[in-house]
């Protein structure tokens, strides 16, 4: 599978014949253009036209981040796998009632059951955090009660205040406590961290999303309006407790990311770079990271898994195949 590269240091990336080279006061790098799937550029990057028209004619994504690390916007090239049909499809899904629900419900019993295997697996090693599963348990049992998207909604937004209070446990550190939740800007480290790795995931699906048939703008828990992207918020849910998540635990448990690798901006709390740069080390490494697939019977990539569930929409859509979300089994 093709690579993501992240850029975090200031400069200027071009075109430098049919290959890209990255040149800033320390080093001029070339990045071979065949091997690159998506950029992310958190720095302060010059580009011009030239540059664009190739990651056009090689499908290359590239998303920009601004300096507190929130997801500013997107080159997407010219769409080459776009349907009209699928368009329609969504649409027609999306715009019954009856249909929508059914997508929505699944997506959030998989994010649930993820949340719930996530909580399994720290209890396993120790944590007191059996009543938070127990309760989430029960919101699930709930879901197929639901006649609209608000309840579904409700109900997820339940399950994660229930999840998020097991945090404190699970990390043990008086530097890390979660409170509450905040966002835009986080008001504590754990928060921020939180924020940070919900807003590269989100991004991780709507890459995905631009190597599928599907349109990343009409989504099925979260609404269609005015926003850019929703489909890609919607099945980020299923994966942000497996992947997030657990980097985020690893990284503090280890103790790779500490409270010196924050500071104040914007009346919250910002990672620093190097910080950013250890999170996203984690991910890449658990996204590259092969688990067994048990209907396929081979070894897939935590990122495969993306796309995968993306294919499994788009059957879900066409009447081949009712979409089942996917659940981590460790």
């Amino acid at each position: 599978m093709k690579k993501i590269i992240y850029i975090f240091s200031d400069g200027e990336l071009k075109r430098q014949d049919n290959t890209l080279k990255f040149h800033c006061e320390e080093t001029n790098r070339f990045l071979p253009v065949e091997d690159i799937s998506d950029i992310f550029v958190f720095g302060e990057v010059d580009i011009n036209k030239k540059l664009l028209e190739l990651l056009s004619q090689k499908e290359i994504v590239m998303h920009y981040f601004n300096y507190y690390g929130y997801y500013m916007g997107t080159f997407y090239p010219r769409e080459h796998l776009n349907s009209g049909y699928m368009i329609l499809k969504q649409a027609e899904f999306y715009q019954n009632q009856d249909k929508r629900i059914e997508i929505a419900r699944a997506i959030v019993k998989g994010a649930l059951k993820n949340i719930r295997q996530v909580l399994k697996y720290y209890a396993n090693r120790g944590k007191d955090i059996e009543t938070s599963i127990q309760r989430i348990q029960e919101f699930e049992g709930q879901l197929d009660r639901c006649s609209d998207i608000s309840e579904l909604m409700a109900i997820e937004g339940n399950v994660r205040e229930c999840y998020y209070k097991s945090f404190d446990t699970i990390i043990e550190n008086k530097d890390f406590i979660f409170e509450k939740r905040t966002r835009r800007p986080p008001k504590n480290h754990l928060n921020s961290l939180i924020s940070f790795g919900n807003s590269i995931m989100y991004t991780l699906v709507l890459s995905e999303i631009y190597k599928t048939h599907l349109d990343p703008r009409i989504g099925f828990l979260h609404a269609t309006n005015f926003r850019r992207f929703s489909l890609n918020l919607d099945v980020a849910e299923i994966f942000k407790p497996i992947l997030i998540d657990r980097v985020i635990f690893a990284l503090l448990s280890k103790k790779m990311v500490t409270k010196k690798d924050f500071e104040s901006g914007l009346g919250g709390i910002v990672i620093k770079d190097k910080a950013r740069k250890l999170f996203i080390e984690e991910l890449d490494n658990k996204l590259k990271t092969t688990i067994k697939h048990r209907e396929l019977g081979r070894e897939v990539s935590y990122r495969r898994l993306i796309r995968m569930e993306l294919y499994k929409l788009e059957k879900h859509l066409m009447g081949e195949k009712e979409y089942e979300p996917f659940v981590a089994r460790w």
